[in-house]
């Protein structure tokens, strides 16, 4: 029981901190459940498929295709997430103005909903295929019972829930413009992380060069700790990261950063100024 707990709560921790800032970056927005929602609940139909073809995938393009395949979804994830902290400098100066007013404004605009969902469902494929493949070998080692699997993911599952709602209410308690400081803050780091993430499966794949490691911070903050992974998921942790990995988050934060700038130059609330 005990391992299906650890592994069901590890994984669920991740996709729901990813929840949690989706959730609360759009408050007050109209039918963002239905985008946040629709995002998780595909997330969970594409891990399960997944799952099932995984062998298939992992023996693609000469073995590495789970790791090109894994890269594909992250450097998708990335985009997306850089797209929407620029869609929301462009359009933040309204909902810190008035936040039922600009939330109908912003649910007019399904760009946003959208690439917010689908980072949803890809953090939710991500994780929820881990669960299924952690689980099954599980099961094959023959080390628990199917009761015992099955009580010890529920618990984790719940624990892993609240733990997304606990990032949630601790993110919309804040004041509304600090919110959008914060959590467009949160979405750059998820973004810069998730693109060193991509760049890691290259490097296990070999199709880029794997120099040694920047530091080694193992011993400290293992990656592969609770708190390294939540850390990992929140802001990019890795414990001993490359020079590509690492010149590829700073890459990111500076385009974020760029973006951004660009985007609250233009923000129609600026320009209406006088």
């Amino acid at each position: 029981m005990l391992g299906a707990l650890i592994i069901v709560f590890r994984e669920v921790l991740e996709a729901g901190l990813v929840v949690g800032i989706a959730f609360a970056v759009t408050r007050g927005v109209e039918r963002r459940g239905q985008w946040i929602g629709g995002g998780v609940a595909a997330g969970i139909l594409a891990a399960c498929i997944l799952a099932v073809f995984v062998q298939t995938i992992a023996s693609a393009l000469d073995g590495v295709g789970q790791e090109v395949f894994n890269f594909c979804i992250l450097a998708t994830a990335t985009v997306m997430l850089i797209w929407h902290n620029a869609w929301m400098a462009l359009h933040g100066k309204e909902l810190s103005v008035q936040l039922v007013r600009a939330g109908e404004a912003v649910a007019g605009h399904r760009a946003s909903l959208a690439s917010l969902g689908a980072v949803v469902a890809i953090a939710v494929l991500r994780e929820g295929a881990e669960v299924v493949l952690f689980l099954y070998g599980l099961a094959a080692g023959g080390g628990e019972t199917m009761a015992a699997m099955a009580t010890g993911g529920a618990i984790g599952l719940a624990a892993g829930a609240a733990t997304g709602l606990a990032t949630y209410a601790g993110l919309v308690a804040l004041p509304v413009k600090l919110l959008f400081r914060v959590t467009t803050a949160l979405i750059a780091l998820l973004a810069a992380g998730m693109a060193a993430q991509a760049i890691g499966f290259l490097e296990q794949a070999d199709l880029v060069t794997q120099g040694n490691p920047m530091w080694d911070t193992s011993d400290f903050l293992s990656d592969k700790s609770l708190a390294g992974r939540a850390l990992h998921t929140l802001v990019g942790y890795v414990d001993q990261p490359s020079a590509l990995q690492l010149a590829t988050y700073v890459v990111v934060i500076l385009v974020n950063v760029v973006l951004i700038g660009f985007a609250a130059t233009r923000s129609p609330a600026r320009v209406a100024a006088p």
